[in-house]
């Protein structure tokens, strides 16, 4: 069995999506600034989220999580029965995905309707429409380079994989400069930009895998034992994405009958994706083909080590990042998004829809330890039972808060369900033995991630009003706002310092 490295990969991996992350702030602040909440931002961002919507059910989802593991057992065994199974995997997988799009841009305005039926009657609703048929190819490239990533992953090889959406920032960065200095239209560009983002993504991995030795062997798509079982695991997990997506076509729904609503939901989203890609993503990535690894050579006691590793390295980031978007979201929001066409307002908005998105982030954040756990053992079916019952609550919660709260009720309800999908996670390993116990160490070690958060967390509110005419001015907000964050990290980690040696010296 192939033993990797859970630390340093973790940290591998979440250096690149922290690179991604980072990249994404600079595409949301230039966009923020040329678009604002108006028609054409809220256009784009429903036609680029239909893409994303299918990227998730198909290659986040049901594949990976259905793909990475039998792949891993391959691997070990034999690697050119491994790298024939993920060819055929890849034919079968492009041949679905290119009908798919041929569908959807037949298809466009119903599927802009189901997302945004508050746009139906004015000119946002055609202009997605636009938009959605020239971003929908996207789909087709992207899930091609995940089940590559997927190669990459299992064969221990995370750093190209992890590096690849950087491409999608750096493409949208480019073409909304180059818009604004050619004097285009900056929504236009962005839309091209989508899918020629997916192509290069799809050949830097491909160039990648093919140095391991994985080499596509074009063939008509054949349902061999092997692509049936797939299926039969897949199938249990693309329900579930299917679930998770309903949840957000649900919120967006919601926000769609408010004007700016869908824009202020997506700037306070990316924000908390943040941690959540940086931490749990990369936990989720790492971990599952080291868990499947292990359970199939009945390494339990590493299995429980991988879980407890995982737990501790999600709780110690995921936890601090938490109490900040809950603190100053305002704070957050003025310094990174309020310039040209998104003013105070929107700041406001956003605001408080970053800080109810943040007291979710933790459970989405173990959500991603607690997955792997069943993925592994190839178990897809009982995530997608717990999958329909946080759907049912997110869905009672949005629409039954919406007459009352307005739009904010969707950022509620995705938090409360997260909560609850993460209970039902947990309560279900109990049918597991052996890589679910945590050792003595572990919850003395959560014990000084919640004491020095706390502490994090009075300092930041100590030095809040302190700091509070930085962001009045345009040009010290910057400064404000690394003066806050310094503060918190100084404190967080010396106070994890102290304690952790208090307790384990």
């Amino acid at each position: 069995m192939k033993i990797v490295s859970l630390s340093s990969n973790f940290f591998s991996v979440s250096i690149w999506t922290l690179a991604s992350r980072i990249l994404g702030f600079v595409r949301d602040i230039l966009m923020a600034a040329f678009l604002g909440t108006g028609p054409l931002a809220e256009a784009f961002l429903v036609a680029f989220s239909l893409p994303n919507m299918f990227r998730r059910f198909f290659a986040e989802g049901a594949l990976n999580m259905a793909f990475v593991p039998l792949f891993s057992k391959k691997l070990d065994v034999d690697t050119e029965d491994a790298h024939s199974f993920a060819s055929e995997t890849f034919v079968i997988l492009g041949t679905g995905l290119l009908i798919l799009t041929i569908l959807a841009q037949i298809c466009m305005p119903v599927l802009v309707f189901s997302m945004a039926s508050g746009f139906y009657g004015d000119g946002r609703f055609d202009q997605a429409i636009d938009l959605g048929r020239i971003t929908f190819p996207y789909i087709l490239f992207i899930s091609l380079a995940a089940l590559i990533s997927g190669i990459l992953n299992a064969s221990g090889k995370f750093k190209t994989a992890a590096a690849a959406p950087i491409i999608l920032n750096i493409v949208l960065i480019l073409s909304m400069i180059s818009a604004d200095f050619l004097k285009l239209e900056i929504s236009l560009a962005l839309a091209i930009a989508v899918p020629i983002s997916g192509v290069l993504q799809l050949f830097l991995v491909y160039r990648s895998a093919r140095k391991i030795g994985f080499e596509l062997k074009f063939r008509l798509p054949k349902l061999t034992p092997d692509i049936k079982k797939l299926m039969m695991i897949a199938f249990p997990a693309a329900l579930a994405g299917g679930v998770v997506q309903i949840n957000l076509l649900v919120g967006r729904q919601i926000a769609s009958g408010t004007e700016g609503a869908i824009a202020w939901l997506s700037y306070a989203d990316r924000l908390y994706q943040l941690p959540l890609g940086v931490v749990g993503i990369a936990v989720g990535i790492v971990l599952l083909p080291d868990l499947s690894r292990r359970l199939i050579s009945d390494d339990l006691v590493g299995a429980q080590n991988a879980f407890n590793k995982s737990t501790e390295f999600a709780l110690n980031l995921t936890i601090p990042a938490s109490l900040a978007l809950i603190l100053i979201p305002i704070e957050i929001i003025t310094t990174l998004f309020e310039r040209g066409e998104f003013n105070a307002y929107d700041t406001k908005q956003t605001a408080i829809a970053l800080a109810i998105y943040g007291i979710g982030l933790p459970a989405f954040v173990l959500q991603k330890v607690l997955q792997p756990i069943y993925f592994a053992r190839e178990d897809t079916k009982t995530p997608f039972r717990f999958a329909l019952i946080a759907m049912v609550l997110n869905a009672l919660i949005a629409i039954g808060l919406e007459p009352k709260i307005g739009f904010i009720s969707a950022a509620i309800a995705t938090s409360t369900a997260g909560w609850s999908m993460l209970l039902l996670l947990w309560f279900g390993t109990r049918k597991f033995k052996g890589a679910l116990k945590f050792d003595s160490n572990f919850y003395k070690k959560i014990l000084t991630i919640i004491i020095a958060s706390a502490i994090m967390g009075i300092c930041i509110l100590l030095s809040k009003e302190s700091f509070k005419f930085y962001f009045i001015d345009p040009n010290m907000k910057y400064f404000g706002l690394i003066y806050l964050t310094s503060i918190g990290l100084t404190s967080y980690f010396f106070s994890r310092y102290v304690l952790n040696f208090l307790f384990f010296k």
